[in-house]
């Protein structure tokens, strides 16, 4: 595009609305993403006041799966140690784990008003409503049961 220096005011301001509008076109680009303020550590539960919102360029998701608001990471737990300032993937956080590998933990059976409790020893962590291995303590059977949110687990059918 040529511009005629006959009027300078003219240039000046068609210079200056082109720049103005790739301006804007380069923040309508940009992602806004949560990242850490402080280095989070595995197993650390991830709260509010552990993020903030930076700018991103918009190819930058290209490069990986990352978590896009705040909302979707607070309460979970980090997998990997989370940087400060850097993108959150998606693969670095998880659901808090209700159930602790070796500790011991109720297992419950419950049918008809029926209800029969032992302890049990699981094999693996897991959150609410995971299918996890546990050990009965008293047989040392292996056996399968879901995580419930009070830290039991519910074996039988259901």
């Amino acid at each position: 595009m040529e511009l005629a220096l006959e009027n300078p005011l003219k240039c000046l301001f068609v210079v200056a609305a082109m720049m103005a509008a790739g301006a804007q076109a380069a923040i309508a680009q940009e992602l806004r993403l949560p990242v850490p303020t402080v280095t989070i550590y595995p197993g650390d539960e991830i709260k509010a006041p552990m993020l903030r919102e930076r700018n991103f360029p918009a190819g930058y998701q290209a490069r990986g799966a990352v978590i896009e608001t705040p909302l979707a990471v607070i309460g979970k737990t980090a997998r990997r140690t989370l940087l400060p300032g850097e993108a959150i993937p998606a693969n670095a956080v998880d659901d808090p784990k209700i159930v602790t590998r070796g500790a011991p933990t109720q297992i419950v059976f419950e049918e008809g008003g029926l209800s029969i409790t032992a302890m049990g020893a699981p094999l693996q962590s897991g959150g609410l409503g995971e299918q996890i291995r546990v050990r009965n303590m008293d047989t040392g059977r292996i056996i399968m049961g879901i995580v419930q949110a009070d830290g039991r687990i519910r074996i039988g059918e259901r």
